[in-house]
């Protein structure tokens, strides 16, 4: 009996040890938020190839909505997802002449022509309603989705995956749900896509061992971060200007975990959040590597917490930068 008690303390000891360690490695290794921006960066190309300031999202907006799409790579995807975008944004405004808008394109420094494939539509629909914001060096999608909300002029931001995975159209649902959450302090307010009735779907199709690893993110995500959501990946996301400009500018994970330091910004500073079902098909090409994908974002999200725990990371007032 004693000696299974110095087992059962050893093993204590081992694991309080073991948090720690990560503990101090998770603190000492956090990197603190950059918003600077290459000269490169600042400017976008109209359609005759002039150059023009970005505006920032701390101006007052100037269009309805903007749409923030990033990309990585996908010169081939692509113009399926924009082709439908500005169809449906090109209709709305002729049904609603005083609805305006404007799409982002975020290259993630691509090494194919993803670039080239965005301007092509900055040619045909004119710089006031595309514009191609090109990063020097990939920073991950949350990295890309930042700066291309923070050079938005929209009063409410979509982020949209280029992919064309969620049905455009569904943004009236995401709207709707914008609309129904009836407590906005200070107009912050945000309406999540979801995936998750789709869930007992994905998991007949999946494998057991793809299963595990989606159950065992889900229970990562609700322990350590976001509570009440049920899909916090789902990259059709709406913000109105004064949630995302808050939520934005203390974003530190530019990875694919950082809609969960997202949703966990905005719940600690107490910002309403709806979360509405949309029509997702899967589409082949995706950048997520199934085991390695899911290990970088398990860690990401045990770190988000214990940063945020230890002072490494803090919730930033907005303040301007380059």
């Amino acid at each position: 009996m004693d000696f299974l008690c110095e087992i059962i303390q050893a093993l204590v000891a081992l694991a309080a040890l073991a948090f720690i360690v990560v503990l101090i490695a998770a603190h000492i290794t956090a990197g603190m938020v950059n918003l600077t921006r290459h000269d490169k960066e600042k400017y976008f190309l109209t359609s005759t190839g002039e150059k023009e300031l970005f505006p920032s999202l701390h101006d007052p907006h100037s269009r309805e909505l903007s749409v923030v799409i990033p990309a990585y790579n996908e010169e081939l995807r692509m113009p399926v997802m924009m082709d439908e975008t500005m169809e449906y944004l090109e209709n709305r405004q002729k049904q609603n002449p005083s609805f305006t808008y404007e799409v982002i394109v975020v290259d993630d420094g691509s090494k194919d022509k993803t670039t080239e494939v965005a301007l092509n539509y900055t040619r045909k629909h004119g710089a006031d309603k595309v514009r191609v914001l090109t990063l020097v060096k990939n920073r991950g999608k949350g990295g890309a989705v930042r700066m291309g909300t923070l050079s938005s002029r929209g009063k409410v931001i979509l982020m949209a995956d280029a992919d064309g995975a969620t049905k455009f159209s569904d943004i009236e649902k995401v709207e709707a749900g914008l609309n129904d959450l009836e407590h906005k302090p200070g107009n912050m307010a945000i309406s999540c896509g979801s995936r998750a009735h789709l869930e007992k779907v994905s998991v007949a199709q999946r494998s057991v061992f793809r299963t595990f690893l989606m159950y065992g993110f889900h229970f990562l995500v609700w322990f350590f971060c976001v509570r009440g959501i049920k899909d916090t990946q789902c990259g059709f996301k709406l913000f109105t200007r004064e949630a995302a400009l808050k939520t934005f500018s203390s974003l530190h994970v530019e990875r694919w975990a950082f809609d969960v330091e997202l949703l966990y910004i905005a719940q600690c500073f107490k910002i309403p959040i709806a979360e509405v079902a949309v029509n997702w098909t899967e589409i082949e090409g995706s950048k997520l590597v199934p085991f390695w994908s899911w290990l970088q974002m398990g860690r990401d999200l045990i770190f988000i917490r214990l940063r945020y725990i230890t002072g490494a990371w803090k919730l930033q007032s907005p303040n301007k930068t380059d």
